[in-house]
């Protein structure tokens, strides 16, 4: 499959839309074994880091790629898209991913042994300790949040680090740091995370995230 086939293009507005009259659920927009969800509001640079992950995946991959046409925010679209999508794997990232050669072939290779669900990509920043962007077993994360992807209370931020805990604490995360898949932000390190995001996570941190985390090490460690 080129490229081209394999990157389907949408919008917010699409993809959260309410089912037709009289269907039961909203239209699966992709299946694949691996489906990809990419939040979009740059088109170029959405189309070069889409068509990368799929140059180099090394196995088939399909790319949905959805422009935030509403403002929602990236979470919101990643839980939609997982709701839109079939497939064993559910993947997460950005338009600014920068994809390694057979990133994906290697980090589906790691997630062959039994009991993982989470697979965090080498960023370069996190070193397998968050999953920034993630490979989710989707029997996996069914169970976890009423068959969304993130607690859908955040807009922006921490829900990739609460998923990750979570899966941390279940023994469930998995780690290649050959499997390369990096945010290219320059301003990153100095951009604030957004505060109503900070004061959710906070505040079910308290919680163990509704009792899923237990241990005081991995509550405590990115607070």
């Amino acid at each position: 499959m080129s490229a081209e086939a394999a990157i389907r293009w949408t919008t917010a507005s699409a993809l959260l839309a309410p089912p037709a009259t009289g269907a039961p659920h909203a239209a699966c927009l992709a299946e694949d074994e691996v489906v990809a969800a990419l939040p979009w509001v740059d088109r170029a640079a959405a189309e070069a880091a889409a068509t990368l992950m799929v140059a180099r995946a090394g196995v088939p991959l399909t790319v949905l790629a959805v422009q935030d046409d509403r403002g929602v925010g990236p979470v919101a679209l990643w839980n939609a898209a997982l709701a839109r999508s079939r497939g064993a794997f559910f993947l997460y990232a950005a338009q600014d991913a920068f994809a390694g050669r057979y990133w994906l072939r290697l980090a589906l290779e790691a997630m062959k042994p039994p009991g993982l669900g989470l697979l965090a990509f080498n960023d370069g920043k996190w070193f397998g300790q968050l999953a920034a962007f993630g490979l989710v077993r989707r029997r996996w994360i069914a169970p976890l949040y009423g068959g969304a992807l993130f607690h859908p209370g955040y807009r922006q931020h921490y829900g990739d680090t609460e998923l990750t805990l979570v899966a941390r604490q279940q023994g469930a995360l998995a780690y290649q740091p050959h499997a390369l898949l990096v945010e290219v932000d320059h301003a990153k390190d100095g951009r604030p995370t957004l505060p109503a995001d900070r004061a959710l996570f906070a505040e079910r941190a308290r919680g163990g995230f509704d009792g899923r985390v237990r241990d005081p090490a991995l509550l405590a460690t990115f607070r």
